[in-house]
């Protein structure tokens, strides 16, 4: 269906205009939504491989501070946004949704493309959206320094700004093959104030231990949060800030749903198809959410939805990972969480998705997942770019690698309506521009780029050895629901 498309960019735009829809800072949501307490079943709850018991949250606040921890747990369906938190969004809040009106004559297609455009942030990406209220809930308890890690650089540079905002002093691990690939995220950080480490380091015992066996080992965002997470906990009066997958981290996201669905009641339009890239599943669940609120708990929805996930085939967690109690780091330093997952000894290939390297995903989103209420779709990064280019080329905007991966799917579901004649409301996150990803862009020019498709019996391997490792595992009663 793609065919020659990527190779027909010749088509003259110059009397078109994107249509955009802004709201006023004042429209910026007070509250974030909560999807705990509208889950399909009970989220299972996170294990102490130790005692093989649901882990006292009271152990987390070595880790995390008290606000962050019962936000984690709470069963409250929405949660103030702190005037203070508010305040730093108007630099960059409300985010415009753009329609892709030169993107949809290109392909010729009766379908209607929206998309909401997270790269307006200082940073680049949605991540200011959760680093801004993690810095904020640290510094109102006393925190100096927060430790993390990132992959594509885009967490890592949230975080840098937010801790700079709140006189926080922070370090990040970065995972090596985006530490060497991204410099000018790294440029970034250090703007901001951080020390960035490219993991494994030797700034932790355990990265020590990796680069032993490994001096060229080109890290992974597993082994990179087990270098924070030790930094954080033998260090006194520093936490250890996550930019995915835990509960609190995705509320903090929704204010992207929760502006779209207002700025969408503009237009009076309503999606057929929200859609987003996965990697711990911050950015598509901060999107999706609010229209998952209206289909299946307020009903109120004029549309089924359809919720689409897309992955790298490099690491394809979603579409051929499992579903079972894993750690989130490679050191194993963390609680098991239940989740799709390749097992946490999974080291992907070195894509330029940085950010979407990730042996597990989030546990709301896998548990939704479980019950086939969203739709995973995996991508090589040829396809990704061979879409991004198109993008590019007729919307001007350069993207991300990441997000790229949903503009793929979105150009292929728009071909099917061009051949249907549906006219299909799509909604997308742009997460991030992709201005410190040229050379990856560069590498595509020049044919340089390779495929990566995780081999089948890999995968496997992976899994069974974690399953092998702790068999008790699948005796969990919390997996069954």
């Amino acid at each position: 269906m793609f065919g020659n498309l990527y190779l027909e960019l010749n088509i003259n735009f110059s009397t078109m205009n994107n249509k955009k829809v802004f709201l006023d800072e004042n429209d910026i949501p007070r509250q974030w939504y909560n999807i705990l307490p509208d889950l399909p079943a009970q989220l299972p709850p996170p294990i102490d491989p130790n005692t093989r018991e649901p882990i006292n949250p009271k152990a987390l606040e070595r880790i995390f501070p008290r606000a962050l921890i019962e936000q984690e747990i709470s069963a409250d369906r929405w949660i103030d946004i702190p005037s203070e938190v508010r305040d730093i969004y108007t630099m960059w809040r409300p985010t415009p949704l753009i329609r892709a009106k030169r993107l949809e004559k290109f392909l010729k297609t009766p379908a209607r493309i929206y998309y909401k455009y997270e790269g307006v942030s200082p940073p680049g990406s949605h991540k200011p959206n959760t680093a801004v209220a993690q810095a904020y809930y640290n510094y109102k308890e006393g925190i100096e320094r927060l430790a993390t890690e990132t992959g594509a650089g885009q967490w890592g540079s949230a975080l840098a700004f937010a801790c700079n905002l709140f006189g926080l002093k922070c370090t990040v691990y970065m995972v090596r093959s985006s530490y060497d690939q991204k410099p000018y995220r790294r440029v970034l950080m250090h703007c901001w104030g951080a020390d960035v480490y490219p993991s494994p380091s030797n700034n932790t015992k355990f990265g020590k231990t990796i680069l032993d066996k490994n001096p060229n080992h080109p890290g992974s965002l597993g082994i990179a949060i087990s270098e924070a997470i030790e930094d954080a906990v033998t260090h006194e009066n520093v936490k250890y800030s996550l930019g995915s997958v835990l509960n609190h981290v995705l509320i903090h996201q929704t204010v992207q749903g929760l502006e779209a669905k207002k700025q969408l009641e503009i237009l009076n339009e309503y999606p057929d198809i929200v859609a987003g890239c996965v990697g711990g599943g911050s950015s598509f669940s901060g999107l999706f959410w609010p229209f998952y609120y209206d289909v299946y708990v307020a009903k109120k929805s004029p549309k089924m939805v359809k919720f689409i996930a897309t992955e790298p085939t490099a690491c394809p967690t979603m579409t051929r990972g499992i579903y079972t109690y894993d750690f989130g780091d490679t050191a194993k330093k963390t609680p098991l969480l239940a989740m799709y997952t390749l097992g946490s000894d999974f080291i992907p290939a070195p894509i330029h998705a940085g950010g979407l390297r990730y042996h597990g995903d989030a546990p709301t989103l896998c548990l939704l997942l479980k019950h086939h209420l969203i739709e995973p779709i995996a991508y090589n990064q040829v396809q990704v770019f061979e879409a991004a280019t198109i993008f590019a080329r007729t919307e001007g905007i350069i993207p991300a690698p990441e997000p790229s991966h949903t503009i793929r799917y979105v150009i292929e579901e728009a071909l099917r309506c061009k051949h249907t004649g549906e006219e299909k409301v799509i909604l997308f996150n742009l997460c991030g521009h992709g201005y410190f990803d040229l050379q990856a862009y560069q590498e595509f020019f020049e044919g340089k780029l390779p495929a990566w498709e995780y081999p089948e019996e890999e995968v496997k391997k992976s899994i069974d050895k974690h399953l092998e490792e702790y068999p008790w595992i699948k005796e969990l009663p919390f997996l069954r629901q």
